[in-house]
């Protein structure tokens, strides 16, 4: 009877020793599954993040052109009032010239 039970006892560890090396390994596939989920999700959050940064840095350009373009006219309409004050001036110019040149 003795014999028994220590065969009992030994099939008893054998199985819990199964046991826990299948719980192991399936602890190990579990973490490796996980792992293998959580660097997706990564990969797919900065994926999206260079979506958006290079949506913003498109924009960004845009305004940037958009502004660069406002100041270039701003400056043609500078540039054209001067032309048209010199005009102006011109006849004035040319008729105090005249005037010095004959006075001298």
């Amino acid at each position: 009877m003795a014999m028994e039970e220590i065969q009992k006892v030994t099939q008893v560890e054998a199985e819990t020793k199964q046991r826990r090396e299948a719980a192991q390994a399936e602890s190990k596939q579990k973490i490796l599954i996980a792992q293998r989920a959580a660097q997706r999700t990564l990969e797919e959050a900065r994926a999206e993040a260079e979506g958006e940064v290079r949506q913003q840095m498109a924009q960004a350009e845009a305004e940037a052109a958009q502004s660069a373009q406002k100041v270039m006219e701003q400056a043609r309409q500078a540039c054209e009032t001067m032309k048209q004050q010199a005009r102006q001036r011109l006849d004035q110019a040319a008729e105090l010239i005249v005037e010095k040149v004959v006075n001298r």
